[in-house]
């Protein structure tokens, strides 16, 4: 039996015919009761715009929940799951379909209220569901993007904390329920090895690549108006800039940890409009091959704009101006089109400052800590040993000491990151979750990018579809006399 008690709640998932409910959601509502962590009587609301039967809905979702678990899915689990879901079916910005909802939810068990749907909304949602009598002890989950600036994530914010504290307000990176970004916390806090060369002295310096292998997948309309910097900058990227750079929190409760990274995130120093040339490169992909097969450009794809100058890539050098890392650049790197997925943080560690071997060996010298996220969860330190064989002399080899989470733990299935998510909404635990302010702090910084671009007028630079963006991302970092890790 599991050792996490949950409470019984009434789960409401708005937008639950839309992509991220059926490919997500669902799944990890499933994965959740097959491994005992729903309450026997927690309940699935299936709220969604769409006209129809119940029992059509029910079956949508049933096959789309059985199409993406696939084989691991137990039908005895399957139809215990299922028995929990109710499709209601509700207008958003309609009042009156509200008092049905209430209905439906009762009063007995805590509301979860989890908006699936665009932001714009969201705001329209929180106002009916207190017009409904739903809104008190109610907690509710905000997927992001939240806003496209900080003026307009500031009028969503807004409008939800109008009808729910922020102690009852969930805001979602689902990179932060990844089993590597928790491991973070405990690699560096639990460990006397790294924490004591967890600053300047030590490190020499940080990358963080997120690269992508496909291209728009249908979300032309949302993703032209976004951009990389909007949709993975600003959220993804700069949480794991923060969880590797905060100061050690005071314990483990939701504000110590967040007030930590906001710290990091107010910080970052701003780019100048000069830096903007040197620091910053966007890039836009153009027809090449992925996986070995043709693709088509940017510009190219379904219901595309053939005049749009919104980035696909973004590289750029982060400063952060604090005695911790004074000197230190973190290279952030993401992009669409890219030769795999692949989610990872390096550390580079400085060398040491007695070299005794021979000359011509000097380069090897370097240890790296390598976190992976995707596609292979785990952890490599990459040391310097001596090569075997009598023939070898003193001849160095840089080889891994490694923790890959899938053959370490072989009994134990690795949960999706939105498992953990929804299990620790239910739990009321708000540790992984993104509070106002650090919202506000991610995008100010942001935006001083997206208005030094506007202003200068430069077109991204082109990049063949399935290579790792354009050269100038790589003289990005040569500049600094430095190199990507594991694509060069």
């Amino acid at each position: 039996m599991p050792s996490i008690t949950v409470e019984p709640c009434t789960f409401a998932l708005f937008g639950a015919l839309g992509d991220l409910a059926l490919r997500k959601l669902f799944p990890a509502l499933y994965q959740l009761d097959g491994a005992g962590l729903l309450h026997d009587d927690t309940r699935i609301l299936a709220l969604a715009r769409e006209a129809g039967t119940e029992q059509q809905h029910l079956a949508h979702i049933e096959k789309e929940l059985r199409s993406y678990v696939g084989k691991e899915l137990d039908e005895s689990i399957a139809q215990r799951f299922l028995a929990r879901l109710t499709y209601v079916h509700v207008d958003f910005k309609n009042a009156d379909d509200y008092t049905a909802l209430a209905e439906k939810v009762g009063s007995e068990q805590r509301l979860i209220a989890y908006f699936a749907t665009p932001a714009a909304v969201y705001g329209a949602i929180c106002e009916n569901l207190a017009k409904a009598g739903l809104a008190e002890n109610t907690r509710v989950v905000l997927e992001k993007p939240i806003g496209s600036d900080l003026e307009s994530s500031r009028k969503v914010n807004d409008a939800v904390a109008q009808f729910f504290p922020e102690n009852r307000t969930y805001r979602i990176d689902h990179y932060l329920g990844k089993e590597t970004v928790q491991n973070l916390i405990a690699l560096r806090f639990a460990n006397s090895l790294f924490e004591t060369q967890w600053n300047q002295n030590y490190i020499s310096h940080v990358e963080i690549t997120v690269a992508e292998q496909v291209g728009i997948e249908g979300r032309w309309g949302y993703f032209d108006k976004a951009g990389q910097l909007r949709d993975m900058i600003q959220n993804h990227l700069l949480q794991l800039l923060c969880l590797i750079a905060m100061d050690p929190p005071a314990d483990l409760s939701a504000d110590s940890i967040r007030d930590e990274k906001v710290k990091v995130l107010k910080a970052l120093a701003p780019i100048s409009p000069e830096g903007l040339t040197t620091q910053v490169v966007r890039g836009q992909y153009i027809a090449g091959y992925s996986a070995g097969k043709p693709v088509p450009g940017y510009l190219e794809e379904e219901n595309s704009n053939t005049q749009s100058d919104t980035e696909t890539f973004v590289a750029l050098r982060a400063d952060i101006r604090n005695w911790r890392w004074a000197g230190v650049p973190f290279y952030l790197r993401t992009g669409k089109r890219m030769p795999q997925k692949l989610s990872q943080i390096v550390i580079h560690f400085k060398e040491p400052s007695h070299y005794i071997f021979a000359p011509e060996q000097r380069l090897q010298i370097s240890n790296k800590l390598i976190i992976r996220l995707q596609p292979d969860e785990g952890i490599s330190l990459r040391v310097m040993t001596k090569e075997q064989g009598l023939d070898k002399g003193m001849q160095l080899r840089s080889g891994p000491l490694q923790l890959n989470f899938s053959d370490t733990y072989r009994s134990a299935r690795i949960p999706d990151a939105y498992e953990r998510l929804l299990l620790e909404v239910m739990r009321g635990n708000q540790n992984l979750f993104v509070r106002k302010d650090e919202i506000e702090a991610a995008w100010k910084w942001c935006d001083q990018l997206i208005a030094g671009w506007k202003k200068s007028g430069d077109a991204p630079k082109p990049y063949a579809a399935g290579s790792w963006g354009p050269m100038s991302s790589i003289a990005l970092i040569t500049r600094d006399g430095r190199s990507w890790y594991g694509d060069i």
